[in-house]
């Protein structure tokens, strides 16, 4: 009885894979959408536990899909999507509110530094930066992965009013690239979904294959006589080969298809197939049908 009950359970959850792909999409583009919001504002030890219950929820998601044995690779690349989004989406938000409420001045650079190595992360280069009657750039200083600037150059910055932002260029300010790239980043997590709810119907396919060995015995048993129709009927190339793709037949293995060949009075050639079936009275090296 709790065998007959597991099976109707399963066959549930993969009779309806679109509604549950549609609802998990949903809610990693919600996970997404809340931790942007508070990566603003929370520390990172308020964040890491809710990306480690949102990995384990995700993984109880995405074996409801069919294919369990995915569903924890699924799972790292979906939540390190996300991950990417919410970052590069808060770059973002950095950019926007310095395009509300920047100011674009001339600025001259009067120092140089760059940060202190930390094993293999990357050391960027920082710049403490004047107005041109002297005043200091408020905020932070600008920061740039490669040595942009000399000591005494002069550049056009977009500065924080308020001193929480650090300065950018007006290039480096503009916030369409990387809202681009944080969109791209969540469509990866979706698609990794997608692929999720086609493994688990390839996986729900070879399950209802297993209850019913009598479709299997159908599809082969059509499948061959296919194979024996296109033996008889197929033109010869100017070698005397007959031609067949296997793709056409894929129930039947190489070695079937030599011994269906064997009982029409050919042989099936070993070498030199270049991705297809040969067959013909007399080959190099026949494909052994025993």
């Amino acid at each position: 009885m709790s065998r007959v009950v597991g099976d109707e359970t399963s066959r549930g959850r993969t009779e309806r894979p679109f509604a549950w792909a549609l609802g998990i999409g949903c809610y990693v583009l919600a996970v997404i959408a809340g931790l942007y919001f508070l990566a603003d504002d929370a520390s990172p030890l308020v964040l890491a536990p809710l990306w480690i219950a949102h990995a384990v929820l995700l993984v109880l998601l995405l074996r409801r899909l069919g294919a369990k044995a995915s569903s924890g690779y699924a799972m790292l690349f979906i939540v390190a999507m996300s991950l990417m989004s919410v970052y590069v989406g808060d770059m973002v938000r950095d950019n926007l509110t310095l395009q509300q409420r920047g100011e674009t001045v001339t600025a001259t650079v009067v120092d140089e530094w760059r940060d202190p190595p930390q094993g293999r992360k990357a050391r960027f280069y920082n710049y403490a930066l004047e107005r041109q009657d002297g005043s200091k750039v408020p905020g932070p200083a600008l920061r740039d992965a490669s040595d942009r600037f000399d000591v005494g150059e002069v550049a056009r910055v977009v500065e924080d009013p308020e001193g929480e932002l650090r300065p950018r260029t007006p290039g480096d300010a503009d916030a369409t690239g990387d809202a681009l790239g944080a969109g791209a980043f969540a469509l990866g997590a979706l698609g990794a979904v997608g692929w999720m709810t086609w493994r688990g119907s390839t996986v729900a396919k070879r399950r209802e294959a297993r209850r019913h060995p009598e479709v299997d015995d159908a599809t082969h048993e059509t499948q061959e006589a296919k194979l024996r129709e296109a033996l008889r009927t197929y033109p010869r190339d100017r070698r005397g080969y007959i031609k067949i793709g296997p793709e056409e037949y894929p129930d039947i293995s190489h070695h079937r298809a030599a011994r269906i060949a064997w009982e029409t009075g050919l042989r099936a050639e070993a070498v030199g197939n270049r991705g297809a079936w040969r067959f013909a009275e007399k080959v190099i090296e026949e494909v052994p049908h025993d």
